[in-house]
C-alpha cells in the first residue's frame, strides 16, 4: 500500500509505480476526493434505483416513455450546445483500448476521432488503467513516440480528435479507496484524465471530450452534468467546455433519449447507437418475459424491428436537438490470408455503413484502421457536409411497442450455441488475464459481445428452449457438455491465456446459466479477480469470487 498524500485517500496497489507517481499528485487526488465526497451518494442511490426498476419489470410493468417528462419531449424550442472544436465532422470514429501502440495507430488512422476506451475494450487491471492515462497524456502533448522491435511509432501531424470513454456507473475502482470506500470507476477515469489534460487540450484548440456509457435513466445523465459543472468550476474552465456523447445502449435509455440530451444540453455532443450492449440490455431487462427470447446472435441484426425502431428514434431525436446521431460499431477486421472471405466481410461493412448514412447518421464506428477507407468512402459519397443535422426524419413515428417488438426472424442453432460458448469463454478468460478485446472469427470481440453470449445462454436454459436443427432441449447440463468440449480450444483462440483464467471462465459460465436471474455485468462479477492480482485486500472489495 502506497502512502497517499491526501487525508482519507488510499492507494492499495503499486503495480505501475512510475505511472502512479506521475498521475497521483496531491492536486489530482484532492480533486478525485472532492468528486467522490460530493457525488458518490448520488451514484449509489441511482444504482439502487436500477434495482428497483428491474423489480418492476420483473413484476410485469411494461417499459414506456416517462409521463413526468412529457413536457421536455414536447417542447420544441430547446437545443443542445453547438459542436465543440474538432467535433463538427465525426463521419468515422475509431475505437480501442489505451495501450501505447493502439493510441498511436488509432490517432494516425485517418479517422476523424479516436474513442480511447477505459471501458468495454479494456480489461481494468490497475496497470492498464493508469498506463492508459499516461499514454493519453503523452499523446495530447505529442510526447508519445516510441520504438519497439526495430519499428518506430510516431504521431502524425494531424491526428484524430481524442474522445475518452470512462467506465460505467456500475463499476467500482477497488484499488483506490476514499474514506474506506472504493471510488467509482467512472469518476476515477474521468477525474485523472480531466485534471491532467483539460487545460492542455483547450490550449491546443480542442477540449475534454467524453463518451458516457451504460446509462439507464436521465437522472444518471444529470449526475454526469453536475460532475461536469463542478469540475469546470474546480479548475477554472468556462462552463460548456466539456462535451459528452451518450451511448444509448440500454433498453430504458431508449425511452429517455430526449431527457438525457436535455440534462446534458450545455455539454452534449449527441447520442450513439451502442448496438451490442443494447441487445444485451433488451434481454436482461426483460428477463422475466418469455416472449422476449431472441434467436442466434447473428440473426439479431440492425434491420430487425426493435433495432430499426431504436435507430430511427435516435436519429430523429438528435437532429431535432441539433446534435450528432452516431452510428454503431462494425466489428469486422481484415482477413489477410483469405481474399475471398475478406471481400465478403468488407461487403458487410459497406452495407452496414451505407444503411447508417442513408438513415441519417452523422458518423460511424470502426474497430480497425484498415476499415477506415471503406467507411470514409461511403460517408463521403452520401454525406457531403460535415453532418446531417438538417435531416430531421420528421416522418418517423416510434411507439413504445416498436422498441419492445420481439419479431426477430431466426433460429436457435447448434452452431449458435457453440459460438456463444466459445466467445464467452474466450473473452472472459482473456479479460481476467488483462486483455479487454480479442479477435475471434475475424470479429473484434469486447465485453458487450461477451455479455450477449452469456445472457443468451442463460435465457435459453431458463426457458427450456430447443435447438431448432437438432431438437435437443437446452439445459444447464447440455451447455456444460459444450463448455467441456470447447475449453481445450480456448488457448488456440486466445494466445498466451493462462489455464487458471480459463478455469475461472468455465466456472463462471457454468454458474451463470444456473442462476434464477443473470448477473448485471460480468465485469462487476469478475473485478475481484483483477483486484486480488493487483494486491487489494478483500475488505476493500464488494465481492471476491
Amino acid at each position: 500500500m502506497s502512502n497517499a498524500t491526501v487525508p482519507g485517500v488510499k492507494v492499495h496497489s503499486h503495480v505501475a509505480p512510475k505511472a502512479q507517481a506521475e498521475l497521483f499528485t496531491e492536486g489530482a487526488l484532492k480533486f478525485l476526493a472532492a468528486l467522490h465526497r460530493t457525488f458518490e451518494t448520488t451514484r449509489q442511490s441511482l444504482l439502487t434505483a436500477r434495482e428497483d426498476a428491474q423489480r418492476r419489470y420483473d413484476s410485469g410493468v411494461v417499459l414506456d416513455f416517462p409521463p413526468e417528462t412529457k413536457a421536455v419531449r414536447e417542447e420544441p424550442s430547446w437545443q443542445c450546445a453547438p459542436p465543440a472544436p474538432g467535433l463538427e465532422d465525426r463521419r468515422v470514429e475509431i475505437t480501442g483500448p489505451t495501450d501505447r501502440k493502439m493510441v498511436i495507430n488509432a490517432l494516425n488512422s485517418g479517422a476523424k476521432t479516436f474513442m480511447a476506451d477505459f471501458e468495454d475494450s479494456s480489461s481494468p487491471t490497475f496497470a492498464n488503467m493508469v498506463n492508459g492515462q499516461v499514454n493519453l497524456r503523452d499523446a495530447i502533448r505529442r510526447e508519445i513516440d516510441f520504438e519497439t522491435g526495430g519499428k518506430k511509432y510516431k504521431l502524425s501531424e494531424n491526428p484524430a480528435v481524442l474522445i475518452v470513454r470512462p467506465r460505467g456507473w456500475h463499476l467500482d475502482e477497488p484499488r483506490i479507496t476514499i474514506d474506506n470506500l472504493p471510488v467509482s470507476g467512472s469518476i476515477f477515469d474521468f477525474a485523472i484524465f480531466f485534471y491532467h489534460n483539460a487545460k492542455e487540450l483547450v490550449q491546443r484548440g480542442r477540449g475534454p471530450y467524453f463518451y458516457l456509457p451504460k446509462m439507464e435513466h436521465y437522472l444518471e445523465a444529470r449526475l454526469w452534468n453536475d460532475i461536469f459543472v463542478f469540475s469546470q468550476s474546480y479548475i477554472g474552465l468556462p462552463q460548456g467546455t466539456i462535451r459528452g456523447t451518450v451511448l444509448i445502449e440500454t433498453l430504458p435509455a431508449a425511452f429517455q433519449m430526449e431527457e438525457i440530451l436535455f440534462e446534458l444540453r450545455n455539454h452534449s455532443s449527441g447520442l450513439n447507437c451502442g448496438r451490442w450492449d443494447y441487445i444485451f440490455s433488451f434481454i436482461k431487462k426483460r428477463r422475466a418475459d418469455r416472449s422476449a427470447v431472441l434467436p442466434d446472435r447473428k440473426d439479431v441484426t440492425m434491420t430487425v424491428p426493435f433495432m430499426d425502431a431504436y435507430v430511427r428514434l435516435l436519429i430523429k431525436t438528435c437532429h431535432k436537438r441539433k446534435v450528432a446521431a452516431m452510428g454503431g460499431m462494425s466489428a469486422q477486421i481484415p482477413i489477410k490470408d483469405d481474399p475471398k472471405a475478406n471481400e465478403v466481410a468488407m461487403a458487410k461493412v459497406r452495407a452496414d455503413k451505407l444503411r447508417e448514412v442513408t438513415a441519417g447518421h452523422d458518423g460511424t464506428w470502426i474497430a480497425h484502421p484498415l476499415i477506415n477507407t471503406i467507411a470514409r468512402e461511403i460517408f463521403d459519397q452520401h454525406m457531403l457536409g460535415p453532418n446531417q443535422y438538417y435531416n430531421l426524419r420528421s416522418e418517423v413515428q416510434v411507439a413504445a411497442a416498436d422498441l419492445l417488438s420481439t419479431k426477430v426472424p431466426g433460429q436457435i442453432t447448434l452452431e449458435g450455441i457453440k459460438e456463444n460458448v466459445a466467445t464467452c469463454l474466450a473473452y472472459t478468460a482473456a479479460w481476467v488475464g488483462g486483455n479487454g478485446c480479442i479477435p475471434f472469427n475475424y470479429l473484434m470481440e469486447d465485453a458487450a459481445t461477451a455479455e450477449i453470449t452469456r445472457i443468451q445462454l442463460w435465457q435459453w436454459v431458463k426457458y427450456g428452449l430447443r435447438v431448432d436443427d437438432t431438437g435437443d432441449v437446452i439445459t444447464a447440463e447440455y451447455i456444460d457438455d459444450h463448455i467441456e468440449k470447447i475449453v481445450p480450444t480456448i488457448k488456440d483462440i486466445v494466445k498466451g491465456v493462462h489455464e487458471g483464467d480459463v478455469k475461472i471462465a468455465k466456472e463462471y459460465l457454468k454458474s451463470q446459466i444456473r442462476r434464477t436471474w443473470p448477473s448485471e455485468f460480468l465485469t462487476s462479477d469478475l473485478m475481484g479477480h483483477l483486484a486480488v492480482k493487483d494486491g487489494v485486500a478483500a475488505r476493500f472489495q464488494k465481492s471476491v469470487l
